[in-house]
């Protein structure tokens, strides 16, 4: 329940929690991009004519995802929007694009990494018995971080979470180094790049560097991680696509023609960019460069192998695939899915090398089979309204989205054409065969009840969120702290049974906790009436205790529901339990309404217990939970909560 409380307040945090990713790509895409160039002699005509276009690119795509953010703000993205638009063959074209995309960052990032790795360390270029050391590091290295992952979001978020700051630090420290020792130049357009002399280079190149927009949907799926209302969340997601994509356009800009001028490509044996690293940057900084590569890479690895672990929910839920696949193992996470990604990393690396220009014309491919999908529904869904209220601007929206539909198009086609017999082919097989699949168990299962669906939909647009995710317990949700406010009042203790119940089910901790209405000393607040209030919790802590029970006390002094609220975040307090009566008559903590106003203001899940002449009232199993939704995402966002309870009592949801 603890990530429900701890949303994303500004576009700088959302693009640390969802960046990792796209912030990557400029550490592995010059090097196939330059061989191409170099070793062909086009590099002084073709390469400024590349980057042009993929900059040029961003800029289109990252407008179509503004609309995007707008219209679904529910997490689910693009794939949502296509699967508004299309229907249900979508949900299946895009779940089993998704999974190979999961797979392929795992490859590309794991590859990257241990050629970042043998920059420093040559001899793992070594091998023994034909078995290149390369290979053995990535398959344990794979190992180990699918082990990770698979201990909680908890683990990996601690080993992995600053890893996004370090790497824009690093782009940025390239960038700055780059213009105070060759000057600000960015590169020049040759119109002999668009000649039928060059125009094939000039095309390879841009289908070379297009991965650098691999990763930029997860803005679109982090809009309802942000607090405040639908508008500001889609304004903050968007503005951090604009601070990750913007980074690694200018490093494309300014870095890319010095890793052009100063590294050399016939060099198998270091990457491009950490030769530049060693020209650019002062002693030690080019090692902590590498150092921050590995970590990020392996960040971004870790993020795809959580991505595929929610996938394996979603389907699940949604009846895609067996129930046992998507099964959670003791840390409350779908641990076989990850195992499957795991085993096909390993016999890749095996059978094909550890080289990431090995992967990345699949990687590229499927990105933007995804891209031109969203494109087209975002066109289709302009022109229905369109038809609806025409105006000048809307007119021009279209236009644009149409030019990004047509530029991710035309970016398939490229890069299928470009490298098709280099990988891009697989999808032909990949993608009809898991569609099959997909379809095979929907059928058998049959569909699923509409709240399967609502949950399907809520885990199958969830990504590893580190900024978010770093005080989690151990799995997806959990509860650890259990706050309780009480004012001495009956009323206020009717919540504690329940919360005791949740306390011994969950193996967690209570924390009583009171709140004066105005400073110590105060005419409305003596001290000893203070006293007498730590003297009540202290008692009812003992009595909580002595029946095996933790619990601790807290005593804050304010507005009574804005310091509930605020103690239960600085707390980090996983759920606030409390009573409240319909039109209360108790004065003080639990009467005006209080409750009420906690609910408003607090973004922790809350658990409010209602009593009345009946016993039902004050006590219960959770053995049948009622979840009301209207098809808002406000709405939707209790289904964790109630699944999290569904999971520690074995509850029905109905």
């Amino acid at each position: 329940m603890a990530h429900v409380s701890h949303r994303l307040s500004n576009a700088f945090q959302g693009a640390l929690a969802g960046g990792g990713d796209p912030a990557t790509s400029p550490l592995y895409v010059f090097g196939p991009f330059l061989k191409l160039i170099v070793i062909a002699g086009v590099a002084e005509i073709t390469f400024g004519a590349s980057i042009w276009l993929v900059v040029f690119t961003v800029v289109m795509v990252s407008a179509m995802y503004r609309l995007v953010m707008r219209w679904v703000v529910d997490g689910s993205g693009g794939s949502g929007l296509t699967e508004e638009e299309f229907g249900s063959w979508a949900v299946k074209v895009n779940a089993g694009i998704t999974f190979v995309e999961y797979t392929l960052t795992f490859l590309v990032s794991i590859a990257a990494l241990v050629t970042f790795m043998a920059d420093r360390m040559p001899a793992l270029n070594g091998s023994m018995a034909g078995l290149p050391y390369r290979t053995v590091v990535a398959v344990l290295i794979s190992i180990g971080i699918g082990a990770l992952v698979n201990r909680g979001p908890k683990t990996a978020a601690r080993a992995f979470g600053p890893a996004t700051l370090a790497v824009l630090l690093l782009l940025w420290t390239m960038i700055v180094a780059t213009i105070w020792q060759r000057g600000f130049h960015l590169p020049s357009i040759d119109l002999r790049a668009f000649g039928p002399e060059y125009f094939h280079f000039t095309l390879g190149g841009f289908a070379r560097i297009l991965a650098l927009m691999t990763g930029i949907e997860i803005f679109a799926n982090l809009v309802a991680a942000y607090d405040g209302t639908s508008a500001e969340r889609s304004k903050k997601a968007f503005g951090s696509l604009i601070i990750i994509m913007g980074t690694t356009c200018l490093t494309m800009l300014i870095v890319g023609p010095a890793i052009l001028a100063e590294a050399d490509v016939s060099d198998t044996h270091v990457s491009v960019f950490t030769q530049t690293m060693d020209h650019l940057l002062p002693s030690p900084l080019p090692w902590i460069g590498t150092l921050i590569g590995v970590l990020v890479l392996a960040s971004a690895a870790a993020a795809s192998a959580q991505g595929i672990q929610n996938l394996a929910l979603g389907l699940r839920y949604r009846h895609y695939i067996p129930a046992w696949l998507g099964s959670r193992n003791l840390f409350d996470v779908a641990d076989k899915p990850v195992w499957v990604e795991v085993a096909i990393v390993a016999l890749c690396f095996l059978a094909f090398g550890t080289h990431e220009e090995t992967y990345l014309a699949i990687y590229a491919a499927g990105v933007f089979i995804l891209l031109s999908m969203t494109g087209w529904a975002a066109a289709k869904r302009l022109l229905r309204q369109m038809r609806v209220q025409f105006s000048p601007g809307a007119a021009a929206t279209l236009v644009g989205t149409i030019i990004a539909a047509f530029l991710t198009t035309a970016a398939t086609v490229i890069i299928f054409e470009e490298r098709f017999f280099e990988g891009a082919w697989t999808y032909l097989l990949f993608i009809p065969a898991l569609y099959i699949v997909f379809t095979r168990f929907r059928n058998r299962l049959g569909t699923p009840k509409p709240l399967d669906e609502h949950l399907g939909r809520f885990f199958t647009s969830q990504y590893l969120l580190p900024f978010q995710r770093d005080d989690l317990p151990d799995g997806d949700f959990g509860i650890e702290r259990i706050m309780v406010p009480l004012d001495g009042s009956a009323l206020a203790e009717h919540a504690l049974p329940i919360a005791e119940l949740l306390a011994r089910r969950v193996d967690g901790r209570i924390d009583l906790m009171s709140v004066a209405s105005g400073r110590v000393g105060d005419t409305g607040e003596p001290a000893e009436s203070r006293s007498a209030t730590e003297a009540y919790l202290n008692r009812l802590a003992e009595t909580l205790r002595e029946r095996g029970v933790k619990a601790d006390i807290s005593m804050r002094s304010g507005n009574i529901p804005e310091e509930i609220g605020r103690h239960g975040i600085e707390s980090n307090a996983d759920v606030i339990v409390m009573a409240t009566h319909g039109r209360s008559r108790v004065e003080r903590l639990l009467g005006r309404n209080i409750a009420t106003a906690v609910v408003r203001q607090t973004e922790l899940p809350v658990l409010v217990v209602r009593p009345t002449d009946t016993w039902t009232s004050r006590h219960t199993a959770f053995k049948k939970l009622l979840v009301s939704l209207d098809g808002s995402v406000d709405s939707e966002e209790v289904l964790p909560s109630a699944r999290i309870l569904a999971r520690y009592f074995d509850s029905t949801i109905v």
